[in-house]
């Protein structure tokens, strides 16, 4: 799962870098996603041969079936782990660019050569308003409210805390003016990493049985229960921008502005599951124990649903509902459904 998250984020940050070639941002994007692949490939190159390796004392007679088996899922785990000790360094680097991008620092601009005749070649600057560009980036935040929507029960009644139950994402959209000569439509699409958090009500945990996952009464006094997963998802969104469109000065340019006025968007999103986890806090024999507890929780590997927002410039009010259910097999559907604030910077 870990190989697919990273190898998607390549192939998506790739397919961005080919469309927007002349950007310095996407270009650094593209680098880093490079970085990605080139560690991704090495690793499992490496796996690989280890794998060979045990097969070839398993052909001699060396160790047992079991054995193998047992040495190559301590290979499989060892390298996954280095490939994501190794990925979140690129990731620091990915965090600081888009921080870069957030505070400015990465110029709109790019250099071409240009013959002038005589054998002279000279580099010269090219600058492009931002308001005349089609296509726009921005980096996405949002966080507030999450819960459980499930059949024949209200949020009033939920299982899960209403204001202790959180949701966050963060991410990079791209907004593309769909008519040439008209502000109003734009289509915003990208991808978002994001993070669901709930937590039980009455002192209970998640226990996982078989393929059924349901709360149960801890037998110690938790200070905290809760469950988070993680998935990294591509949004979609047609947004209605009321910013109005301006003249320059000498009345001859039109420039199309955007984020300035109120606008909304109404779309959806998929994407897959890239982990689960489960942190129970509590006190044992008067020491403070934090427990941590990786697994999927039979949760729903996919994510899917509707979303919507709006608001007055960079900030909205934003709405999304998963269609797919947040357990597999369980027999009552749950879906999950999260309300919170939105942020769209330039």
């Amino acid at each position: 799962m870990r190989n697919l998250f990273y190898y998607t984020v390549f192939l998506l940050s790739f397919m961005i870098s080919k469309t927007f070639a002349q950007n310095t941002f996407e270009k650094k994007v593209s680098e880093l996603s490079n970085k990605m692949e080139q560690i991704t490939n090495q690793e499992k190159e490496t796996l690989k041969k280890e794998i060979e390796e045990v097969n070839i004392q398993l052909d001699k007679g060396l160790i047992t079936n079991e054995k193998a088996v047992e040495r190559k899922k301590q290979l499989a785990e060892a390298r996954a782990t280095i490939i994501e000790n190794k990925i979140a360094v690129v990731q620091q680097e990915l965090n600081a660019l888009i921080q870069d991008k957030i505070d400015g620092k990465i110029a709109e601009k790019d250099s071409v050569l240009i013959d002038y005749g005589y054998g002279k070649i000279y580099k010269k600057r090219i600058y492009a308003h931002k308001s005349n560009l089609r296509t726009t980036t921005q980096f996405v935040f949002a966080a507030g409210l999450n819960n459980i929507i499930t059949d024949g029960k209200d949020l009033e009644h939920s299982d899960y805390r209403v204001w202790g139950s959180h949701f966050y994402e963060w991410g990079i959209t791209y907004n593309t003016r769909i008519f040439k000569n008209d502000n109003l439509l734009h289509f915003k699409y990208g991808w978002s990493v994001m993070y669901n958090n709930l937590r039980p009500t009455d002192n209970r945990y998640f226990v996982k049985n078989q393929e059924i996952t349901r709360l149960e009464t801890h037998p110690l006094d938790l200070k905290e229960s809760r469950l988070r997963n993680v998935y990294l998802v591509f949004p979609a969104h047609l947004e209605f921008d009321f910013t109005p469109k301006k003249l320059s000065k000498d009345g001859t340019k039109t420039h199309f502005r955007t984020h300035e006025s109120v606008r909304f968007g109404i779309g959806g999103y998929a994407g897959i599951r890239i982990k689960s986890k489960q942190i129970l806090k509590y006190k044992l024999d008067g020491d403070n124990v934090k427990d941590k507890q990786k697994g999927n929780f039979n949760a729903s590997d996919f994510s899917y649903g509707l979303s919507a927002y709006i608001g007055h410039r960079a900030t909205s009010l934003y709405l999304k509902y998963d269609l797919n259910t947040l357990f597999k097999d369980n027999a009552v559907k749950q879906n999950n459904v999260s309300l919170g604030v939105r942020f769209d910077f330039n």
